[in-house]
């Protein structure tokens, strides 16, 4: 193997958004890194499920296109 040209095998700390933070090995070129969703917090893992839509998008959505299924069903094909 050619000698100096694989990456530095580090300890890492990672720190989810949910406040867990846990350390591992990586190449990566900083000490830290932050991710949005860990084992502590996912759902599979956890076993809760949380609802995402906290500012009412698929509401929002619906209400958006609902005109449109309504015009576009009324519409004559040709």
């Amino acid at each position: 193997m050619k000698q100096a040209i694989h990456p530095k095998y580090k300890e890492v700390t990672v720190t989810c958004s949910c406040g867990h933070a846990f350390s591992t090995q990586s190449t990566l070129s900083k000490d830290s890194l932050h991710i949005e969703v860990c084992s502590q917090c996912h759902p599979f893992y956890s076993g809760k499920q949380r609802l995402v839509d906290s500012a009412g998008r698929v509401d929002k959505f619906r209400q958006k296109y609902a005109t449109y299924s309504k015009r576009s069903a009324g519409a004559p094909t040709e």
